[in-house]
């Protein structure tokens, strides 16, 4: 069995129809690759919900249509979202407006 990569960074977008296939295209085509050349981001893949959501919240539970695009990335450790390489990655600004919601999170192993 392959090991389990010691450290992950996730992030999730919900994005408004009208730019999805520009978001898309730019995060296909210049983000991802760009994030995958930064020192420590060793591999990176992006997915999409298929189908309803289930969302808990605060014990009640309810069932949400939603396109959640989740890309998950490989690191060295948690210092590869510090480098300057990585900070310097722009153009989420530009599709503000139109992300509903996003979440960015480094997960390590305990």
């Amino acid at each position: 069995m392959d090991r389990l990569p010691k450290c992950l960074l996730i992030v999730t977008a919900e994005v408004d129809a009208e730019v999805e296939a520009e978001w898309n295209r730019w995060y296909d085509e210049v983000h991802l690759p760009a994030a995958l050349a930064c020192p420590g981001v060793l591999r990176g893949r992006r997915y999409v919900s298929a189908g309803p959501l289930s969302e808990t919240l605060r014990g009640e539970r309810r069932q949400l249509s939603a396109r959640i695009y989740t890309t998950v990335y490989e690191l060295d450790g948690p210092q590869a979202v510090e480098t300057p390489e990585f900070q310097a990655m722009r153009g989420w600004a530009r599709f503000a407006p139109q992300v509903r919601s996003r979440t960015q999170v480094v997960q390590t192993l305990n």
